[in-house]
């Protein structure tokens, strides 16, 4: 199940609020509410994130995961025409291999895209070579 979907269950669950109830306050279907739920449909339009936001009265934090789990609940990825052929072949392989990921691949994948963010995190100071000493020749 997409994250929104989950996360919009789980708000209407916490408020005891029925899928009828919340449809009339944000005209919308209540069968468009029930396949969001479900994860039927796409995610939805901004305008029913706001409308949703506005009648239930959200606080600051539900509002921004309502928010981010929409744009994580999307199913299409648009990449630049310009990207280097190396992306678009990872992408390919990618989408033939997702459905068959086990959950630990996809955890792994997770850490290696979050590598970048830890090492820029991390404060890098330069390596600088110690110049040898020159041994001082045996006086004889």
């Amino acid at each position: 199940m997409n994250p929104f979907a989950c996360l919009l269950h789980s708000i209407r669950m916490r408020r005891g609020i029925r899928q009828i109830d919340l449809a009339e306050m944000i005209g919308y279907e209540q069968t468009y509410i029930s396949a969001l739920e479900i994860g039927k449909k796409g995610p939805p339009t901004s305008e029913f994130v706001e409308r949703l936001i506005g009648a239930l009265d959200l606080p600051v934090e539900e509002r921004d995961q309502l928010r981010h789990a929409a744009d994580a609940s999307q199913r299409r990825l648009v990449i630049d025409c310009d990207m280097p052929q190396d992306v678009f072949w990872m992408l390919k392989e990618l989408r033939d291999r997702v459905s068959d990921l086990t959950p630990v691949e996809i955890q792994m994948i997770r850490q290696v895209l979050k590598l970048k963010e830890s090492f820029s995190d991390e404060c890098v100071e330069p390596v600088y070579r110690l110049k040898r000493r020159r041994k001082k020749e045996a006086q004889m």
